[in-house]
């Protein structure tokens, strides 16, 4: 077994890899950008080595700076994580040619699969079903159109070395394939290093299903089950569990068994994932195959009761794998939870900056767990990706897997920065996804115009409008207790207030008792009992009796509340001052429509138009780089440019003006 591993990586999968590499006893090396120096991996660490400037493409993209740091620090192997150099062949060789073992598979297995069109081929060989498409490089965006007019919309155009959503687009037609293939070669190219790209079928109605395999060096694999990706937000998944609520065992097994079968006929050893696109009638289709470790990897090892790192590793150190297919298990049931740094309420656009309140839920062994790269004043970077952490929940059923991920995401506090929890505690109120009912469509079928927190309506209204009235009554009380007051003048607090909640006036009576508060609404009473104290960001307690969680902030005279998906912002005052505040004026938005702002902070890559210019609806007008995501900004109607502000190579804050319009 290896003494020292280096992690060519970082954040939370750099985190995941020491955590069990301290449980095997191995020594772990972190290597670092100069925007990561503080960062959590390499606080955790037994070494850290920094390998350059903030970009990737300087930093953690360089081969020849990872190598010398494992010969300056004598780790004997590379554990690449996912993204970055995890899927590089020319780095594995590069490896292995310096004596260096690679935690992942062997160079001809990445050469194979990594290139999704020598993938295709090869899965065909092995029998394996393919998915209609044109498999060979494209070289212009007229060749893009004719072949997609060919095969028949939709069709979805990829970067033959993509992952991650990146260098992925859907076109419907053939204004959309001249577009796509143009931004996702240029993607590509900036991601990757490689500007290949293919086009396929694009099956409506799909669902994403991939196979967890896991091989070794003496011709053993084995499929670990399968874990349902059909949550998706722009190609890129948001929500995983395992198993599938789609598939039934005949399914499971054929599709386990094809991934073996290629996995076998690249000679696979390590941990690797075959995905496919699973049609609502279960055929299924090949879509890739990702020689590395997924994001997704703990909803499996939930499941199963097994640690993929360390399975990785001992498969690189030469070791059996310890189990047969008889052998692997499925309990329960797992979801994972992608927790980005991002704005639900503003299109999702990325969320940079210092996380002033970092505050997780508290793990609980075979229940709830907590994979993270950040800490409590941690700051998230522009430079790479939005993800902040990972949060996986386990239950019996699916249906308890799903309470439980609700009750988590309820106390997971994030404030600094936007996240996009919200989001996700929506996602499991929805009656669709409740029922299992989904595919990858469902985001964009259900949030067509985006998302806000009137698609959350709180299915006890009553609950928020008491913890606002106990919550008011504890800072009144407390007030109330200021010394120095006069003997007999001193201030009295009542019973009656007004919580104003969505523009509505509701009367509510708030009374001590012990522990809390007891509160009359609408006939019906509610007893709230918590050791709550002031400016706690978690609000625990019980509700007649009932356990319930939520997050509660005070912004002066609102109340910011937090639950099941529900951001309520409530104001709790006197029945009196609640007539005045109605008689009060409301202050009109100011006019920004002559305005091109910049939606998210980033850097300006381009602008594609001049002072001067007509501009019709639907040009393009300027393209923001953030986060390793490019967003074209267009314009919403015609127009004619007054002034530009700002250029390309600027770096921008969010709402600061890039263009103005006559």
């Amino acid at each position: 077994m290896f003494k020292k591993i280096l992690i060519a990586n970082r954040g939370e999968i750099a985190c995941r890899v020491i955590k069990t590499a301290r449980k095997m006893g191995i020594q772990t090396v972190a290597v670092y950008s100069e925007a990561d120096k503080d960062s959590r991996h390499v606080l955790l660490a037994d070494e850290s080595v920094c390998i350059g400037p903030a970009a990737s493409k300087e930093s953690y993209l360089v081969m020849e700076k990872i190598i010398d740091a494992c010969k300056q620090t004598g780790a004997e192997a590379v554990h690449p994580g996912y993204g970055f150099l995890s899927e590089n062949s020319e780095f594995c060789a590069k490896l292995e040619a310096a004596g260096i073992v690679f935690i992942g598979p062997k160079t001809h297995a990445i050469e194979a699969m990594g290139d999704k069109i020598a993938s295709k081929k090869l899965a065909k060989e092995a029998k394996v079903n393919t998915i209609p498409g044109y498999n060979d490089a494209i070289d212009t965006p007229e060749h893009a159109v004719e072949i997609a007019k060919n095969i028949g919309y939709p069709v979805m155009i990829k970067a033959s070395a993509g992952g991650g959503g990146k260098g992925l687009r859907v076109a419907y037609n053939d204004e959309e394939a001249y577009e796509g293939f143009s931004s996702c070669k240029h993607e590509a190219k900036n991601a990757f290093g490689d500007d290949r790209v293919f086009i396929e079928k694009f099956v409506e109605e799909p669902r994403h299903i991939e196979i967890q395999v896991l091989g070794d060096a003496h011709g053993n694999v084995v499929y670990l089950n399968e874990r349902e990706c059909s949550i998706q937000r722009r190609h890129q998944k948001v929500l995983e569990e395992a198993p599938s609520p789609f598939l039934d065992e005949a399914t499971r097994k054929a599709m386990g068994e094809q991934a073996v079968s290629l996995a076998k006929a690249v000679q696979y050893q390590s941990a690797g994932t075959v995905e496919f696109v699973v049609g609502k009638d279960k055929s299924f289709y090949f879509l890739e195959m990702n020689t590395r470790l997924q994001v997704e990897h703990p909803v499996t090892e939930f499941i199963t009761g097994l640690d993929l790192v360390e399975l990785m590793i001992r498969v690189a150190a030469g070791e059996k794998l310890p189990l047969t297919q008889a052998d692997v298990k499925r309990q329960g049931w797992a979801m994972e939870c992608r927790i980005n740094a991002e704005d639900p309420f503003r299109g999702f656009l990325p969320s940079t900056g210092r996380l002033v309140r970092f505050l997780p839920p508290a793990e609980v062994d075979g229940q709830v767990r907590v994979d993270t790269g950040v800490y409590d004043g941690g700051e998230i970077s522009m430079y790479y990706d939005s993800m902040i952490a990972k949060l996986i929940v386990h239950g019996a059923t699916r249906e308890q897997a799903i309470a439980r991920m609700r009750d988590a995401l309820n106390g997971f506090v994030i404030r600094g920065i936007r996240s996009n929890i919200p989001f996700q505690a929506a996602l499991m109120q929805h009656p669709r996804f409740q029922a299992g009912n989904f595919n990858t469509g469902f985001l964009a079928e259900e949030y067509p115009n985006g998302f806000d927190p009137s698609m959350v309506p709180h299915d006890d209204p009553a609950l928020l409008i008491s913890v606002a009235a106990f919550v008011h009554r504890r800072y009144i009380d407390r007030a109330a207790k200021v010394s120095g007051q006069l003997p007999g003048h001193e201030r009295k607090v009542g019973d009656e207030w007004v919580v104003i909640y969505n523009g509505e006036h509701h009367p509510v009576v708030a009374r001590p008792i012990t522990g809390g508060y007891v509160v009359e609404y609408k006939g019906e009473t509610y007893e709230i009992v918590s050791s709550w104290r002031l400016g706690q960001p978690i609000f625990n307690g019980t509700c007649n009796g009932e356990e319930f969680t939520l997050q509660v902030e005070r912004h002066r005279m609102v109340y910011w509340l937090f639950h099941w998906g529900t951001q309520a912002n409530m104001m709790v005052m006197p029945a009196r001052a609640a007539e005045l505040l109605a008689l009060m004026p409301d202050k009109p938005a100011p006019d920004l429509s002559k305005f091109l702002l910049s939606p998210m902070p980033g850097l300006l890559r381009e602008v594609s138009v001049q002072v001067g210019q007509e501009v019709k609806a639907g040009e393009k007008l300027a393209v923001i780089e953030a986060m390793k995501m490019e967003n074209i900004l267009k314009a919403e109607q015609d127009c004619k440019v007054k002034k530009i502000t700002a250029k390309a190579g600027d770096s921008l804050s969010v709402d600061e003006v890039i263009i103005e319009f006559e």
